[in-house]
């Protein structure tokens, strides 16, 4: 990996992570990770916390990279267990997006960290690449109607308009829009269900 220095100190959390995340669980699942097990555990969760902040591929690639080389170049960095070291690469990786987005000029809205943070937890619970959440939304996603996968697929990995979808289905604009709107929720329903299955003790 090669070090970048866009990004100031300063963008950095203050310590190694906040009070609450630093009692995140018993002393005794401290571990000591060397660098290469600390990628290969976590990278995946940090790449996709950054792709749910609304980054594309390329900038996730970038900012993930750079969250491992400031986290793993700080002298008082501890690793406590794996839910705080999680939670502490997640918030560096939120700080290195804001500072992007300053650099760039960007007037972009990116919710709170805490609030983030939830959200991640509700979809990822104590799994922290994220597996799980994606392919149960895979497995949901298979379920749906040809018609609706047809128009999700079309919409998020085309980037097509409602008219352009209500034309590639034979339906009107306010039916694409619909359509969406009823698989998106059938969706939503099917993930949590799966996942709140999956995160029970």
């Amino acid at each position: 990996m090669t070090q970048s220095n866009d990004v100031p100190d300063d963008s950095m959390p203050e310590g190694n992570v906040d009070e609450e995340t630093a009692f995140d669980g018993p002393s005794a699942e401290a571990e000591t990770l060397d660098p290469a097990t600390l990628i290969q555990r976590h990278q995946r969760g940090v790449w996709r916390y950054l792709r749910m902040l609304g980054c594309d591929d390329a900038t996730a690639d970038d900012l993930t990279q750079e969250t491992f080389l400031r986290v793993l170049r700080r002298p008082d960095f501890v690793q406590h267990n794996d839910s705080a070291t999680a939670g502490y690469l997640r918030r560096t990786a939120y700080n290195l997006l804001v500072s992007r987005h300053r650099k760039l000029g960007r007037v972009q809205t990116t919710g709170e960290p805490e609030l983030l943070d939830e959200t991640w937890d509700r979809w990822a619970g104590k799994d922290l690449t994220g597996d799980a959440a994606v392919e149960a939304l895979q497995q949901c996603f298979e379920k749906l109607t040809e018609r609706a996968q047809i128009a999700l697929r079309m919409r998020f990995d085309s980037s097509a308009s409602r008219v352009e979808i209500g034309e590639a289905l034979g339906i009107t604009d306010h039916g694409a829009r619909n359509l969406m709107q009823r698989a998106k929720q059938q969706l939503r329903n099917c993930v949590e269900e799966k996942l709140q299955l999956q995160n029970e003790p």
